[in-house]
């Protein structure tokens, strides 16, 4: 393993909150950390771990104050759920404060250039959450609060966001969709939870082009995700240099996720954060910060994450593989409606 600037966010109460006839469960995290002890990386792989809760007025960047209280009270009150899809036992306030605060370590680990990447496996997860509201399974925008940090504490003026979860990214589209200093990407399963992420959804005022929704239908796979990463997604980066590069990462357009029915095999998202990885080297000195989204086959997604971080890391390992699965439906036809409507703020 070669010794790297990559490192992860972890900590042992991100276990508790979980609920276990639910998706979105401890085991999820739980593997991911058994993997890498399999492989024998831990040892060599610096970890963060947040050692407070994140301030209130780290979380109220992004989040109402009445909101905010309303998910203290609902957990004090011993309440089971925000939502329909979202579960909260009694200390998951307290925990949902600390995946901020992950959130907030790994910025800071990068922008003080000590780590150069950072995978932040966070539970609950956020980038569902809006301002005012929980939603599909996430109750803070983790993502969303640590962009708001990059800009309000480090000055950054560009910062792209990824957003890979077979899930629109609802909750931080709507964050930034009237900013030109976030350019927001999503590529997602259409039509799926939660019916946003249309090709039509492209920024408001002044960040009008700024919102990039690529709508799949179900069944892409590989080739499909190559060719709209090679068409769309790297030249917009090259145009738009961005300082900083933001994925949420969920790994639930599997081929074998049970939310979705996407098409991906595992080696696919080697070869997406190798992609990513490289755009990084060449606009943002390197500069990587990875939030742990979906993914709700759990060994699959402890073999993805590893082969994500081998790759980003440059660990050298072999990775976790499965035979590439048939394709679905070719989407030459929506990755070419993305750059008609998108040609006239960017060079695609």
């Amino acid at each position: 393993m070669k010794d790297s600037k990559t490192g992860i966010v972890f900590h042992e109460d991100y276990l508790l909150h979980t609920n276990y006839y639910h998706p979105e469960c401890k085991e999820r995290l739980e593997a991911i950390m058994g993997k890498l002890e399999q492989k024998g990386v831990l040892p060599n792989l610096p970890l963060i771990v947040p050692q407070q809760e994140a301030p209130l007025e780290k979380i109220a960047l992004i989040h109402g104050e009445a909101y905010i209280k309303s998910v203290e009270q609902a957990c004090r009150e011993g309440r089971s759920q925000l939502d329909m899809d979202t579960y909260i036992t009694p200390d998951s306030y307290e925990i949902a404060r600390r995946a901020v605060q992950g959130g907030i370590d790994a910025v800071e680990a990068v922008m003080s250039n000590k780590l150069e990447k950072v995978f932040a496996l966070l539970r609950p997860p956020g980038h569902h959450a809006e301002a005012n509201r929980a939603m599909g399974f996430c109750i803070f925008n983790n993502i969303a609060i640590a962009t708001r940090i990059l800009q309000k504490e480090y000055g950054l003026e560009r910062i792209m966001i990824v957003d890979w979860d077979v899930h629109h990214g609802n909750g931080t589209q709507h964050v930034f969709e009237e900013e030109k200093e976030v350019l927001f990407f999503s590529v997602h399963q259409s039509p799926a939870y939660p019916g946003t992420g249309g090709l039509g959804e492209v920024g408001k005022k002044e960040g009008v082009g700024y919102t990039i929704n690529a709508p799949m239908p179900p069944g892409c796979g590989d080739a499909d995700y190559l060719l709209l990463f090679n068409e769309i997604v790297l030249p917009v980066m090259d145009a738009y240099k961005p300082q900083i590069l933001l994925v949420s990462a969920g790994q639930d357009a599997y081929r074998d996720d049970p939310l979705a029915s996407m098409k991906l095999s595992k080696q696919w998202y080697a070869q997406m954060a190798a992609l990513l990885s490289r755009g990084a080297a060449k606009h943002t000195g390197g500069k990587m910060l990875l939030f742990l989204e979906g993914g709700y086959n759990v060994d699959a997604q402890a073999d993805i994450v590893f082969n994500v971080l081998n790759t980003i890391g440059e660990w050298g390992l072999p990775l976790e593989e499965d035979a590439r699965p048939a394709e679905g439906p070719a989407a030459e036809g929506v990755i070419q409606s993305i750059k008609e409507k998108h040609k006239q703020y960017w060079d695609i």
